[in-house]
Parts: structure tokens; sequence; C-alpha cells
């Protein structure tokens, strides 16, 4: 194949490697307000061990961020200096100090890279990607109205150990959804709603009082997926209001389970394929290398060929073909095709 002066430029900026994993994660891989009040014999060593104190509780919250709940008790045990290795740094608010003692609320950052290592090297599943829009909670019990379950779920501080964030209905929706439902429904059925609050999916969160306990059962609505189901069972724990709170924890939890499920990527499942995709000038070669740079599956980005107006490439990943496609969609880049035939469009 001849290569026109165009092309050898191309060729030779292919040669730099597009580093994996580089992009930018920093809500996915920090946890903030940790608090931390530590009394010691110095302002210093108050400050130092507050510090070091916070770290293993932001760790837990980051690794159950991004792992199932079936897979929590494999937590890996790390001691000071093994947390030191996988943190990227923190910043501090509200902070106190005396002579002895130190208090404040710490947001600790992780590094991603190697944070992805550990749970690797552990052979735990575990989700790179933050979620590209809300998902939109459907409150019924037993069928869509506003209430007392609505008013629970739409409380604040139930986002807070979540990797989704949620959208409620708005009150127009939840009268225009009276009567839905919730074993019937499709995504045609809540895709106006899910528009308005820009959700890219919709959860049907059902709470049923029985035999002195709440039951919560869940439908997750995606767009030409088939719906996923979950549930959880809640022991009535002094009023309603106290049981209901519980409920939504779990409900909240278990949609963020689902959503894991779809996204969580094995370890131990990789692949390669084969992409063409249209070149114009080198503008967008650079801007297609950093998007692929900044997808969390892609390992490696090897240019094979180069034709005036193409590029074609080998595409190292883990995980799946689809969870590859749907990861390559959050960076706006469109991977379609099949039988190994595989074209790559930016802006999709």
């Amino acid at each position: 194949m001849r290569l026109s002066f165009f092309s050898a430029v191309l060729a030779a900026l292919a040669l730099l490697a597009v580093p994996a994993m580089a992009q930018n994660r920093n809500a996915l891989y920090t946890v903030p307000d940790i608090h931390v009040d530590v009394s010691a014999r110095s302002s210093t060593e108050a400050f130092s061990t507050a510090i070091a104190s916070g770290r293993p509780a932001a760790f837990q919250i980051l690794f159950r961020r991004l792992t199932q709940q079936k897979d929590w008790s494999r937590q890996p045990n790390l001691d000071a200096a093994g947390l030191l290795r996988i943190s990227r740094g923190y910043s501090v608010a509200n902070e106190r100090r005396s002579t002895t003692r130190y208090v404040a609320d710490v947001s600790y950052s992780f590094n991603p890279e190697a944070v992805a290592r550990l749970l690797r090297g552990a052979g735990i599943a575990f989700t790179s990607q933050a979620p590209s829009s809300p998902i939109l909670v459907v409150p019924m019990s037993p069928g869509v109205a506003a209430g007392a379950w609505a008013n629970t779920l739409s409380s604040p501080q139930l986002q807070d150990g979540t990797v989704m964030s949620y959208s409620l209905l708005s009150a127009d929706d939840t009268r225009a959804m009276a009567g839905l439902s919730f074993e019937g429904a499709q995504w045609s059925d809540v895709a106006a709603a899910a528009e308005r609050a820009h959700a890219g999916a919709a959860a049907l969160v059902q709470a049923v009082y029985a035999r002195g306990k709440v039951s919560v059962n869940i439908r997750l609505l995606t767009p030409n997926q088939a719906p996923a189901r979950s549930g959880a069972e809640v022991p009535m724990n002094g009023t309603v209001g106290t049981t209901y709170l519980a409920a939504a924890q779990a409900a909240l939890a278990a949609i963020d389970d689902l959503w894991k499920a779809r996204v969580t990527v094995d370890p131990n499942q990789r692949g390669r394929l084969t992409a063409d995709m249209r070149i114009d000038n080198l503008q967008q070669w650079g801007d297609a290398q950093a998007a692929l740079a900044g997808v969390p599956l892609v390992t490696g980005v090897t240019l094979v060929a180069l034709d005036p107006g193409y590029a074609r490439m080998v595409i190292a990943y883990t995980g799946s073909q689809d969870q590859l496609r749907e990861a390559l969609g959050a960076a706006h880049l469109t991977l379609s095709g099949r039988d190994g035939q595989w074209m790559l469009v930016p802006g999709g």
C-alpha cells in the first residue's frame, strides 16, 4: 500500500502509545466528605493520623461503588502503605485544628489505573465507567402515585452511596402514568418522561406492605434491551417512615446492581477486533486517538493500515463486545458491523 505524505504523518503519530483508561474519571474515583477527628501528642501527628485514618473508609465506599454486592466480602485487605499506593490525593473542608487535635471532612481521590490493577489481580469484576445519564425512578405503591413512598425515594441522602444518579417523576408525569402496569410496562411507556428527565433508563420501584415487611420490586427499563428485575424485602422497623427509608436504600442499591451487571467487566474476559475509520484530516485522527484513550475498556490500539481517507486499527479490550460498544458510545464513537467487519465512526 502506497502512503502519501499525509498518511506517513498519520503513521508516525500512531506510533505514540494510546494510554489505557486515560479519561476524566475524577468523580467516580473520588470519595467526598469522610469525617475525621483525631487527637494526638502534636498538631502534626494528629493531622497525619487523621488523614490516614479516613482512607480505609473511603476505599470501602469506592470498592462498593465499583463492584456488585455479591463481591463486597472479597474486598482486598490493604494496609496503610497499600492504600497509599492506590491513592492520588486528598482535599479537606471544614477543617479545625488545635495543638493536639485535628477535625475535618476529607475527600479522597484514588488512581483509576492502580485500582484497576488491584481488582484485576484479585479477579474481581468491576465497572470502570461512570453512568452517562441518570435513571428515572418511578415510585409505585402498588401503582404510580405521589405520597410517602415517593417522598422517601426523593430524599437526597439516599444517593450518597450509589454509583448511579437518579431523577424522580414530575407531578405531570406522575398523573399521566397513573394507569401504568408494573408487570406490563415497556420502555415506550416511560420514554417521554425519561427524555424530559434526561435519563437513559427508568426503574419501576414498587413497595408492597404485607405480613410485617415491605417488599420492594424493581423492573429496570432501557431502550433496545429486555427489562431486568430485582427485589428486596425489609422487615418493619419502628414506623412506616423508618421502614420506607430502609426499603428505599435497598431499592437504590438493587438498581445499582442491575446497572453494574450490564457494565461490570470481567477482568478475565478479553478480546480484539479490527475496525476501519474514515479519516479526513489530522485533527480528526488526533481527536479519535484521544477519544479511544478515554474509553475504560480499551487496553491498546494498533494502527495496521492507512489509505488516503481511511485508517484500519486493531483494538484490544476487556469485557464483551456489547460492553465495548456501549463504552465507545459514551465517548461519542459508534462501533457498527458484524462478522469481523467493523466500522468506527467519530461523533456518534
